[in-house]
């Protein structure tokens, strides 16, 4: 089984800044597109950031210009720097790969289980 696992989330200031890594380990055949999630109490989870393969990073509007995703496929791992944070990115941070395993054809969304993050001052 494919498994995804997130680091690096913690409290920090408005303004402040944070690195979110979500590595994936398994029975990988390829890695497709990545994405980072988010989601607050009492709230639906929301796309933040998605790299399709081959294709240009998408950010939603709330952090374009402040969020950037990247990604090292020799390590299987998907990064995501976020600064001049603000209470309101206060959330659960997930990150979803597309992956195809080697005991499976088509390809499926995984799911890590998530880092908090918390801005306050």
């Amino acid at each position: 089984q494919v498994q995804l696992v997130e680091s690096g989330g913690g409290l920090v200031q408005p303004g402040g800044s944070l690195r979110l890594s979500c590595a994936a380990s398994g029975n990988i055949f390829r890695l497709n597109s990545m994405g980072w999630y988010r989601q607050a109490p009492g709230k639906e989870r929301e796309l933040v950031a998605t790299m399709p393969t081959g294709g240009s990073t998408y950010y939603t509007n709330s952090a374009k210009g402040r969020f950037t995703a990247y990604r090292d496929d020799a390590e299987n791992t998907l990064y995501l720097q976020m600064n001049s944070l603000k209470p309101e990115d206060t959330a659960v941070y997930y990150c979803k790969a597309n992956i195809r395993t080697f005991l499976r054809t088509e390809p499926y969304d995984y799911w890590g289980q998530g880092t908090q993050v918390t801005v306050s001052s």
